[in-house]
């Protein structure tokens, strides 16, 4: 099972953010106490893990990664803080308790998410363990990840699908982006960091898009048949929105039977890097998770 690496590597990750996001005093102080709300508040941290995964598997000493790892979960952290608001999703719950913006008002909530993808460029641009070009690729690789041409650009397909019954291509392409691009990140950015060959990224990015794709049909399914205390958050939120869904699409069978197959090519992917088994029992578990 993966649990324990994935604690270990949440750990790690956690010593880390409180490092390179330590409360700020004066003018600043209610800004990086938003921050710090949201990028403390727990989770999976798996992204980060991710990225220290393939970074060691391509044969880094994965303290070296840390910059980059903290930097994509602020990455993410920022992007839930901004999907919170009520220009967007409007949720008032996120991993248990309010929303940043419930707590601290929509204006400083957008500065914080603001300040958090700052941050992350900062850190990783600035950080020595890693060969400069190295670095650079990463940075840049995870750049585009979270941009227009993927992250942020799933975003705005999301909303402009609102309302509408979007097709299965559709679909496709805006979780490719809003879901699958920051795991695409954490996965092939492992692999640019450590200088791994194109064939490994390519496997690493095929890992991604397989578990991508696979959490946000999962996520789909929850929102109908989880329980909000497990997920830390309202269900039957996307019926109420009136947003398409692969629930929508498939069924609720057909959607777990998608999860599965998913998760086998992510398993094959894993195999391209000699993978001890923590890559394949981690889809393994995600395919099945409650939260």
């Amino acid at each position: 099972m993966p649990e324990e690496k994935l604690a270990h590597y949440a750990a790690m990750t956690e010593t880390a953010l409180e490092r390179y996001f330590p409360q700020e005093p004066g003018y600043a102080e209610r800004l990086t106490e938003a921050c710090r709300y949201s990028l403390l508040a727990g989770g999976k941290r798996l992204r980060p893990a991710l990225l220290l995964e393939f970074y060691r598997l391509c044969g880094g000493a994965p303290e070296d990664a840390l910059p980059f790892a903290c930097g994509l979960e602020m990455i993410h952290t920022y992007s839930l803080i901004h999907d919170d608001l009520p220009c967007m999703d409007d949720d008032d719950y996120r991993r248990g308790r309010l929303s940043n913006h419930k707590v601290y008002g929509e204006a400083v909530a957008t500065l914080a998410g603001d300040a958090l993808l700052n941050r992350a460029f900062e850190i990783m641009l600035a950080q020595t363990a890693v060969p400069a070009d190295r670095a650079m690729a990463a940075a840049a690789y995870i750049g585009r990840c979270s941009g227009i041409f993927g992250m942020i650009g799933g975003q705005i397909e999301d909303l402009s699908l609102e309302g509408k019954t979007a097709s299965e291509s559709e679909l496709l392409q805006m979780i490719s982006k809003k879901t699958g691009a920051l795991l695409r990140a954490a996965c092939a950015g492992g692999c640019l960091l450590a200088g791994a060959s194109r064939e490994r990224r390519t496997a690493a990015e095929q890992y991604a898009d397989a578990l991508g794709l696979a959490f946000q049909i999962r996520d789909d399914l929850l929102d109908v048949i989880g329980d909000s205390a497990a997920l830390g958050k309202a269900t039957g939120s996307d019926e109420a929105k009136q947003k398409s869904t692969f629930v929508s699409l498939y069924g609720q069978e057909e959607c777990q039977r998608r999860v599965d197959a998913l998760t086998q090519r992510a398993v094959s992917a894993a195999g391209a890097f000699g993978d001890d088994g923590f890559l394949a029992a981690l889809a393994r578990q995600l395919a099945r998770r409650d939260h």
